[in-house]
């Protein structure tokens, strides 16, 4: 698909792109760079793929406030030591 740009820099997204992220009225991209390539993504989807990568990597299912006891006595026995 070819995109139109002014002299601004301004162009118009086709409504079949916005479509195809999500986008409805005005809203927020993310663009990425990736040597030559350029890639547009929702926030939405962003976010998701952020969610998704922090799962694959997350070595601790505790909930968050498990997490901060668990930190604080760590912090503790460094404390005495």
């Amino acid at each position: 698909m070819d995109i139109r740009i002014a002299e601004n820099g301004r162009m118009v997204l086709p409504r079949s792109a916005r479509k195809a992220l999500g986008v409805t009225g005005a809203g927020v991209l993310v663009l990425s760079i990736d040597g030559d390539n350029v890639k547009l993504t929702s926030m939405h989807q962003s976010i998701k793929r952020a969610q998704d990568l922090y799962r694959q990597h997350a070595t601790n299912d505790l909930p968050v406030d498990d997490f901060i006891a668990e930190r604080r006595a760590e912090a503790a026995r460094e404390d005495l030591d």
